[in-house]
């Protein structure tokens, strides 16, 4: 049997679960996430959508901005606002990309890669983790296992 994973926003409104591990987590930097989170970075966990369950509260979508232009869908708790999870225009609705810090066990989740950190704030210590400038090569970065989630969603 696979790990439930929980997660909600800050006024306890919106309760969720992911029926799996994240298939990867990242860090980015870029200008865009950190005007829009108000934060020094965002942190994005990947999981399969059909992993993604909304238990309790109820969701309401905007349009958020992207580095490429492509757009994301965000979709926030009704009641506070906050952001839960996005969809990303390329992939076509295939995988959720939760804001990790929502998930009740984030620590679990450290990023696995910082990317855009040529928009990092200088005071920003990354780790020893793989940092790209821009963003990275799937085949290169993700592990064997995660590509192959990856791809079994058809992308």
């Amino acid at each position: 049997m696979k790990n439930l994973f929980w997660g909600g926003c800050s006024c306890g409104a919106v309760r969720y679960t992911i029926s799996d591990k994240p298939i990867f987590t990242q860090a980015c930097h870029c200008s865009l996430c950190r005007k829009y989170t108000a934060s020094a970075f965002i942190v994005h966990s990947f999981i399969e959508t059909i992993k993604f369950k909304l238990e309790t509260g109820e969701l309401f979508e905007t349009d958020g901005p992207t580095g490429s232009g492509r757009g994301q869908k965000v979709n926030r708790c009704k009641v506070c606002a906050d952001q839960i999870y996005s969809i990303f225009n390329r992939v076509k609705g295939k995988i959720t990309t939760l804001k990790t810090t929502t998930l009740d066990q984030a620590d679990e989740f450290p990023p696995q890669a910082h990317i855009f950190i040529k928009n990092k704030l200088s005071w920003v210590q990354l780790g020893n983790i793989p940092a790209y400038k821009e963003y990275y090569n799937f085949n290169e970065t993700l592990s064997t296992k995660s590509l192959e989630r990856w791809k079994a969603t058809g992308l």
